[in-house]
């Protein structure tokens, strides 16, 4: 067939380029050997055309790994681990070099016949191999580059069937092959390859389609590898009805390597191998996702952690690059076992599809590192059994608006009234019923006068911060929350870490909850690991550390990356965070927490119940454990049915559990206590030292300052002026002289400790005599007749 004006003069071209020196340049021979003045002709004619190639570092998949070393999942672009060409088969390295080509050790960048051959064919319209294996390299990391930075484009181009682009493809070779040595340039190559099924690299696809390390691979084996490169996708044997096409392929590869210009295996290993099956193993799961992984939840926040994260890069799309093509590994603190048994709790005692929501977060204090975080729905998707939030954190680490956590702010309170020097012995008098219309309480922005009635019911009687924490009295803590101040309160609970829902770094406690009253009661929407890390700030000793869950990171050349900063730093006074500790041991002991306590461990921390049993917690903490379980009813849309349609209520006493079938009772230390908290947190326990116990507050900080009680006139009045300053006061009738209602003082007068009640004191008037009995009885006509005298007694 005649050539065309165009072919002819391409042939020419090269033709003559190879009798000027071009072939000693570096594209036939790998060595140099001719005149400067050839070199500079053949300098001159390539001088248009880019000089070096930029390679860019190939995509590896990272890892995040759990406490035991095991794999919790994978983030890759593309599946690769790249290996040292000594940690690949020399059989694999044989295999591919016959398939692609068999003279790669022996010839420059260019294979002078193969690539005339592939010229003309391109000319033609055709698209014909024979590009060596550098050029193929090449090729491949020109694809690789511009997938990097997203550049669709780019991929088009360094894959385009132009004449420009061989040639600047024999260019990049050149320079190449003067750069590195034959052995590096095969070893890009196995690790660049994609050999299909989502395995890119020999490592990949050995462990993807055998389950074995590229070092160990079988000629059968690395002949199926081989002969895939060329085309992954239509000779991939995992695609139903392509076997047959793989397995004819890779006898293609065992001909070819025993053919005799080639000659790595005898005709014989060539048909004994062709003799065998395929022998792929079943596919496993890449662990590639968060959905895919063993525990979804905490894999999504691991991916969050990393991509909210500078260290890893300057904006999110740097982060995203070192996340999924990095080849980084991540390791966490999460125990598996824990985090199962976690699971287990909430697992055995709620079914994912009641209508509820349940979490259980543990939190290590001091370091702020995640133990584990569970809840009832443990998978993602859309089933009713399914969720895609994470109901333990905040929005922006994927979760929702948050829960109401009831008494458990009461240990907020009492931080701010040990701060204030109310101390832990002064007494404070309840009524079953209180009525707080009418009272004041000090918030951030000034005074909030409760100006509505305001019922708060519980426990009556006489408490001291000890008895109150442990019977979670309601009327002594808004009492305490009026004498200690809203601001106050508030302040200490954002610094131990609580974040409402709404704004959970900004200062929305301070500016927006100080204001109201019922913040002892626990009326915030907060995350529940927020309340659970504001515990661990006190078990802590007051140092309060961010929750973090990334332990350590190291780049795939073994270097390392700073985690995530948990930001550890004192928040609380020391004697104040071993005060409450003390305090709310109570609870635990003989209080509303006691059926989660756990045999051979001293616990603190609290209960809470949200009004109408909306949700109920279970808080506690050791010194070096803290941990939260919680029950709430479920404001997902797909349970309004039940909650809104024929039960119409949405509170858990009384609550029948359609899955599980349980019926609920909204008792926070039984339910979410004994049954969620008390098993995950003791297997929990297990696994840390025990270490030691919690430290005697200074006698100071309980004892309470003693101040000047001023002095007042009238209930009213003294009501108003013990408010103002720090005292409760409460009305006692006595019985005076005076006229009944009269104002007589109040006592304790002089000093006491700041906070205590006061008693306001009334006369009840004068105290009634009794009358004496009479000792004459009256006859029949009214009259009176002597009381007959005792009859005598006989001497013995």
């Amino acid at each position: 067939m005649r050539l065309g004006k165009r072919l002819y003069s391409l042939v020419m071209f090269l033709v003559v380029s190879v009798l000027g020196g071009l072939l000693i340049a570096g594209l036939v021979v790998p060595a140099a050997g001719v005149s400067a003045e050839v070199s500079k002709s053949t300098a001159a004619a390539m001088d248009a055309l880019p000089a070096e190639l930029v390679e860019v570092p190939l995509a590896q998949k990272s890892k995040v790994l759990l406490a035991d070393g095991s794999t919790l999942v994978n983030f890759y672009d593309e599946n690769r681990q790249y290996v040292t060409l000594d940690k690949i088969a020399p059989i694999m390295q044989k295999a591919q070099i016959a398939i692609e080509d068999h003279r790669f050790y022996e010839h420059g960048a260019m294979d002078l016949q193969g690539t005339l051959r592939a010229l003309v064919s391109t000319v033609r319209g055709n698209t014909q191999g024979a590009s060596t294996l550098t050029q193929q390299y090449v090729k491949m990391s020109l694809i690789s580059a511009a997938q990097a930075r997203g550049d669709s484009d780019g991929v088009q181009k360094a894959q385009e069937n132009t004449i420009t682009r061989k040639i600047q493809e024999l260019r990049y070779a050149i320079a190449l092959e003067k750069q590195l040595t034959k052995d590096q340039i095969l070893e890009r190559y196995l690790n660049i390859a994609y050999y299909g099924d989502g395995a890119y690299g020999v490592e990949a696809a050995a462990l993807n389609y055998f389950g074995v390390h590229a070092s160990k691979l079988t000629l059968p084996q690395a002949a199926l590898l081989a002969g895939m490169v060329r085309n992954p996708v239509g000779t991939n044997p995992r695609t139903s009805g392509l076997a047959l096409v793989a397995k004819q392929r890779r006898n293609d590869v065992l001909d070819r390597m025993a053919q005799k210009d080639v000659g790595v295996i005898t005709a014989q290993e060539a048909a004994e191998a062709k003799a065998t099956g395929l022998g792929l193993v079943k596919p496993k799961s890449k662990l590639h996702g968060c959905a895919n992984s063993e525990f979804p939840f905490i894999c999504d926040y691991v991916k969050r952690t990393m991509l909210a994260s500078s260290n890893l890069g300057a904006t999110v799309e740097d982060r995203e690059n070192a996340l999924y093509r990095g080849g980084l590994t991540i390791r966490t603190i999460i125990d598996p076992k824990v985090q199962r048994k976690t699971e287990k709790a909430i697992r055995s005692y709620l079914d994912p599809r009641d209508p509820v929501d349940s979490v259980m977060v543990m939190i290590q204090p001091g370091t702020g590192l995640i133990v584990a975080m569970a809840q009832n729905r443990q998978k993602m998707g859309t089933k009713t059994s399914q969720t895609y939030w994470n109901y333990a954190v905040g929005k922006s680490m994927g979760g929702g608006s948050g829960y109401q956590a009831g008494s458990t702010f009461k240990m907020f309170v009492a931080a701010a009234a040990l701060k204030n020097g109310l101390g832990a012995y002064g007494n404070i008098k309840v009524k079953p019923q209180m009525d707080f219309n009418g009272w004041k309480f000090q918030s951030c922005q000034g005074a909030v006068r409760v100006n509505k009635r305001w019922n708060v019911v519980g426990v009556g009687g006489t408490f001291n911060l000890f008895t109150g924490a442990t019977k979670s009295v309601n009327g002594y803590f808004v009492q305490l929350e009026a004498a200690a101040g809203l601001c106050e309160a508030t302040k200490i609970a954002q610094a131990l870490g609580l974040q409402p829902s709404i704004d959970p770094k900004g200062d929305a406690l301070t500016k927006t909850y100080s204001n109201y009253p019922s913040f002892t009661l626990g009326a915030v929407e907060v995350s529940p690991i927020s309340l659970v890390n504001a515990y661990a700030t006190v078990a802590a000793r007051g140092i309060r550390c961010e929750p973090v869950i990334v332990k350590s990171i190291k780049t795939a050349a073994g270097g390392a990356i700073e985690p995530p900063d948990a930001n550890c730093r004192r928040v609380l006074d020391e004697g104040i965070a071993d005060a409450l500790a003390k305090v709310f041991q109570g609870p635990f002991r003989s209080g509303t927490a006691r059926p989660a306590q756990i045999s051979g461990y001293t616990i603190a921390g609290k209960t809470g119940t949200v009004p109408d049993n909306k949700a109920i917690w279970t808080v506690g903490f050791t010194r070096n454990l803290a941990g939260g379980g919680m029950i709430s009813y479920s404001s997902d849309p797909r349970f309004k049915k039940y909650w809104s349609g024929y039960r119409k209520q949405v509170y858990l006493k009384g609550a029948r559990m359609q899955h599980s079938g349980r019926t609920l009772y909204g008792l926070s230390g039984q339910e979410a206590g004994a049954r969620i908290f008390k098993p995950a947190f003791a297997a929990a326990l297990k696994e840390f030292p025990k270490g030691p116990g919690f430290v005697d507050p200074p006698y100071g900080i309980l004892a309470g300052e003693k101040v000047d009680v001023p002095s007042c006139s009238g209930v009213s009045n003294c009501r108003t002026v013990l408010l103002n300053a720090g005292f409760g006061s409460y009305t006692d009738t006595i019985a005076s002289n005076t006229p009944k209602g009269t104002f007589l003082g109040i006592s304790p007068s002089g000093v006491a400790v700041r906070g205590t009640s006061i008693r306001i004191l009334i006369s009840a008037g004068p105290k009634k005599v009794k009358k004496p009995k009479d000792d004459v009885k009256k006859d029949d006509n009214g009259s009176a007749s002597p009381k007959p005298s005792p009859s005598p007694t006989k001497k013995k």
